[in-house]
């Protein structure tokens, strides 16, 4: 029996796109994005439990990885957070990591069916020699991906500390990561088309996910990025100003 997923749901005839015109569309397209919000609030207790957790980890050593697992759409999302770590925040590069159904290569083409091998993400989490100190994050806006699911349960045998991230509720995605956030978000303007609303939300708790880890870990200091290495013109002049500024505020709270 298939899987009821409200991702899948079809538009109310008023919110056909191909039948509205361009203004009245874009109001639909917008107002159905503003969903995402809605339901990362809903999340907001999960997601609290997950930073937590997983700054612990990472904090807990000097080699603890996270790695982003993922298909198609939530993939690239998992890979957009992940690549702005190292310029943000100054994470090593050596400790990030892709799990990706079809490899890196289908970040940029779509390797078809490579969602549906669980055996390959088995592989994948023994190529990858994940263990006790990572951290996996695995996306899936349906909840039913077969790779993903496999990561996070491979994974997670091998000690892992597992989020997954789902728009569905009642998944195998859930079920497979110890700590599930779900990020309830129904349907999109597009049926099915989840690179709008839920890969939206996806991203936004990514956001939230990573920054609010990095300022556990300490790499933020007053709201500022910190630990930002300035590698070109715009950033040394950021960084400049930044410790203008956190001087003139230790000097505040001193006096």
């Amino acid at each position: 029996m298939s899987m009821y997923l409200t991702t899948e749901d079809y538009p109310d005839q008023s919110q056909w796109l191909d039948q509205l015109e361009n203004a009245d569309a874009i109001t639909v397209m917008l107002d159905n994005q503003a969903g995402a919000i809605s339901a990362l609030k809903q999340a907001s207790a999960t997601l609290d439990a997950a930073i937590t957790a997983m700054a612990e980890r990472l904090g807990a050593s000097s080699s603890g990885r996270i790695i982003y697992a993922g298909a198609g759409t939530s993939a690239r999302i998992g890979v957009q957070d992940g690549v702005e770590l190292t310029p943000t925040f100054n994470w090593p590069q050596e400790r990030l990591e892709y799990v990706i159904a079809g490899g890196m290569g289908a970040l940029m083409q779509s390797v078809e069916g490579a969602e549906d091998h669980t055996d390959a993400g088995q592989t994948a989490v023994t190529n990858a020699a994940i263990n006790d100190k990572d951290v996996v994050i695995g996306l899936a806006a349906s909840g039913t991906t077969a790779f993903t699911i496999s990561v996070l349960a491979a994974a997670r045998q091998q000690g892992a500390l597992t989020i997954g991230i789902s728009n569905n509720r009642q998944t195998p995605l859930l079920d497979a990561a110890e700590y599930p956030i779900l990020l309830e978000t129904g349907g999109e303007v597009l049926a099915g088309s989840t690179r709008l609303k839920a890969g939206t939300a996806q991203k936004i708790c990514l956001n939230t996910i990573s920054t609010l880890v990095m300022a556990r870990l300490g790499r933020i200091k007053n709201g500022l990025m910190v630990a930002m290495k300035p590698t070109n013109a715009k950033l040394v002049r950021r960084k400049e100003q930044m410790d203008e500024y956190l001087a003139k505020v230790t000097d505040h709270m001193t006096n």
